[in-house]
């Protein structure tokens, strides 16, 4: 809450790199969930698939990595985490339990960690491009809200992924984060649309 007890909201867009690498990395390894969650843009599986057992617990492992990315302080690590050299400090996956995941991310490294620093920045440059009115488009979403509903927003808290997703839209992936299609968000009009009913279920 504000000073005076006033609800308060805060939304941070971001396009972060644990989030890009792990897509990057699910797209490679031919990983299907989260099925509702569309791939990537022109990035598919690479060399040959596991059996199947080893591919379910892989699918597994990485699933639980994800949620712990996505939204680490709602899905800590039940044991301590170990740090996957060839992504120097990028990439720390539980000591036990991630076996599988951990031998299979490793040949991806340097095309992952590239990839992901090409999208990052890519953001960036979107991001400059709209000259600050991020804050400017969540807050007239809002105050729309607010005028529909006829009470002010609740408090809420929301983190938006900008993801070069291969398909526009937007998706709940964990509980207070959604993921954004890069070029859904670089259309005014339609980010609006699109935002709207995240917003009204929040606030």
């Amino acid at each position: 809450m504000q000073p005076g007890g006033t609800p308060s909201w805060v939304i941070r867009e971001n396009a972060s790199r644990p989030v890009l690498l792990a897509l990057y990395l699910r797209a490679v390894l031919g990983i299907a969930s989260p099925v509702e969650l569309p791939r990537i843009r022109d990035v598919g599986k690479v060399g040959s698939g596991l059996a199947i057992d080893q591919q379910d617990l892989l699918e597994r492992q990485w699933r639980d990595w994800w949620a712990m990315t996505v939204e680490p302080e709602s899905h800590p690590s039940p044991v301590p985490l170990e740090l996957v050299d060839a992504y120097e400090t990028e990439v720390a996956l539980p000591v036990s339990g991630a076996e599988v995941l951990a031998v299979a991310i490793v040949p991806h490294a340097e095309a992952a960690r590239g990839w992901a620093e090409w999208s990052q920045s890519s953001y960036r440059s979107a991001s400059a491009a709209r000259r600050g009115d991020s804050y400017r488009a969540y807050a007239g979403t809002i105050a729309e809200h607010e005028r529909e509903v006829g009470r002010r927003a609740h408090s809420f808290e929301l983190n938006v992924e900008v993801l070069p997703l291969a398909t526009t839209g937007v998706w709940w992936i964990g509980e207070k984060t959604v993921a954004v299609t890069d070029s859904l968000r670089s259309d005014a009009a339609a980010f609006d649309d699109a935002i709207h009913p995240i917003i009204a279920e929040l606030a």
